[in-house]
């Protein structure tokens, strides 16, 4: 039976009818542009870009060693930080931090983390690419209360419950919650990767995640450190993301309720999702990176809730070379790839190579987004300072040869339609398959240690991302994959009316996993969906 619409949805999911007309005006009138939002305009005075120095966010060190298992705590808490120059900002962070500190794991060595919540809200971790059980997984209504539950979201006198703009689409046994700190175990049972975790609390990951929370979490292998790849101070992770300002520096989003404890959703004209006008890598407007004349391992993340970026190096305003991709969401690749540029949908990791030795000394290089306008146009500046010394390289080959997944190996075919659908009463919601997000509904029940072929289909551009499961791009628009939908991924880009085919294998863990829409606005608004492996 069809979920009803619920008051979360009739309140929170696209603000209502005046929603729906704006929906019109800011989500079909850009299928044609690179990214489905609206920009929500700064009033602070913005920097001049390639200023700033860029930042590298500190590696997390172990508190313990226990039995093999390192041991981490890390506490979200608000800070205020110096993100435009001048002027102070409070974020949401882990240990204070935007980003949080990179945590750095090797493959087959147990680790644990131990989250203490001291934010005024409740939170849900998610190790994004992560295989994990069920129960570190982060699942959206698997809530950790802030310390004493001393909030604006509990009731005066009682404890923190979850609230009754949520609606029918949580069944009250569903939410799980635990006060003050929760360890979530990752056993790292998977090649070496980029991965990253971040906020997932239900129906507000977007403000969440925008006012900071989320980090790099990387993990190694005998395999890829045996290769001579640029590392140490030559491995650098890039997170990129947009974000808006008010005049003062405080972080502006379009909520229904600015403090995260009422209504969920936002203002009906960023129902698309919400594009801000600053460029961070970092945490960092606009940032400049002084390099040597050498290669260098960029770790590239799109963490923008809605933005899409299409990547590319300029050198003096002409193309500034390729970016040799080595790894995608999931691990290395099996071969290097040259591409003049890389598109990143929300959630998308890409490793890449440059080399910078193929400009002297004094050169400036830059990276920007071609897709972007205006100021958004610039991402990263890296300034050649001086010759070095360089023994690293990049291998023909990579990682051993990735068993190709085949149609004859899909043990079912499935379909999963994302997509605005009108829900009467001029009403629209996000959704999977015509149906909204409950908790109580599956949509799929895959069995472990098997391989399924699922079609993704879009209205909209929608990035596609599965929990625990990885797959490999078989089709795009029913020709062969792009050249960047090589490797294992956890997170494809879905293009305005088109079909993605992806051969997905499940193993692992049984349990209860989802796949949702990582435009963060669209998550919020429902469009997730259950599947069970069983």
């Amino acid at each position: 039976m069809r979920p009803r619409l619920s008051r979360r949805s009739a309140l929170g999911l696209l603000a209502g009818a005046g929603a729906a007309v704006t929906l019109g005006a800011a989500g079909y009138g850009q299928l044609a542009r690179p990214s489905t939002g609206r920009l929500l305009s700064s009033t602070a005075e913005l920097p001049e870009p390639f200023k700033v120095p860029l930042p590298v966010p500190a590696t997390a060190r172990p508190v313990a060693t226990d039995g093999g298992r390192d041991v981490y705590e890390v506490t979200q808490r608000e800070a205020e930080v110096e993100i435009l120059p001048g002027l102070k900002t409070t974020i949401w962070g882990y240990d204070g931090g935007f980003p949080g500190s990179t945590f750095v794991g090797r493959r087959g060595r147990p680790v644990s983390v131990r989250v203490r919540n001291r934010l005024p809200v409740p939170t849900s971790t998610h190790l994004h690419g992560g295989i994990t059980a069920p129960e570190s997984d982060g699942y959206p209504t698997d809530l950790l209360l802030p310390v004493g539950c001393g909030n604006p979201a509990r009731p005066a006198g009682g404890r923190w419950t979850p609230a009754a703009s949520h609606g029918d689409h949580v069944a009250p046994g569903d939410w799980q919650l635990r006060e003050g700190e929760k360890t979530y175990e990752y056993p790292l049972d998977q090649q070496a990767a980029t991965l990253w975790y971040h906020d997932h609390r239900m129906d507000f990951s977007g403000p969440q995640v925008w006012r900071g929370l989320a980090g790099f979490f990387l993990v190694h292998d005998e395999q890829e450190q045996a290769l001579p790849l640029p590392s140490g101070e030559r491995d650098i992770p890039l997170m990129i993301c947009d974000r808006s300002f008010a005049a003062d520096g405080a972080l502006v989003y379009p909520a229904l309720d600015d403090s995260c404890t009422g209504i969920p959703g936002v203002q009906g004209a960023y129902a698309a999702g919400v594009l801000g006008d600053v460029q961070l890598v970092n945490g960092a407007p606009w940032p400049v990176l002084e390099v040597a004349a050498v290669r260098y391992r960029f770790r590239l993340l799109n963490a923008a809730n809605a933005r899409r970026y299409r990547l590319a190096l300029e050198a003096d305003g002409r193309p500034g070379g390729p970016l040799v991709q080595i790894g995608s969401d999931a691990g290395l690749l099996e071969r290097p790839v040259a591409h003049e540029a890389i598109t990143l949908a929300p959630a998308e990791r890409f490793d890449v190579v440059v080399d910078f030795g193929r400009f002297p000394p004094g050169s400036t290089v830059t990276l920007v987004n071609t897709i972007g306008e205006g100021q958004m146009r610039q991402v990263l500046q890296f300034r050649v300072t001086r010759q070095a010394k360089d023994d690293s390289a990049v291998p023909t080959r990579l990682a051993a040869p990735a068993q190709p997944l085949g149609r004859d190996q899909a043990v079912a075919v499935r379909h999963f339609d994302f997509r605005r659908t009108e829900a009467g009463d001029d009403q629209a919601m996000w959704t999977i398959n015509g149906r909204p997000f409950t908790t109580t509904d599956t949509w799929a029940t895959p069995r472990l240690d098997t391989v399924e072929l699922w079609r993704l289909s879009s209205d909209f551009h929608h990035p596609v991302h599965l929990h625990l499961a990885q797959f490999q791009v078989l089709t795009r628009g029913g020709k062969p994959r792009a050249a960047t939908d090589a490797g294992w991924k956890d997170t494809v880009d879905v293009r305005p009316y088109e079909v993605v085919e992806v051969l997905v294998r499940f193993r692992g863990y049984r349990g209860r996993y989802m796949l949702h829409c990582h435009n963060l606005e669209h998550e919020d608004m429902a469009m997730m969906a259950n599947f069970d492996v069983v």
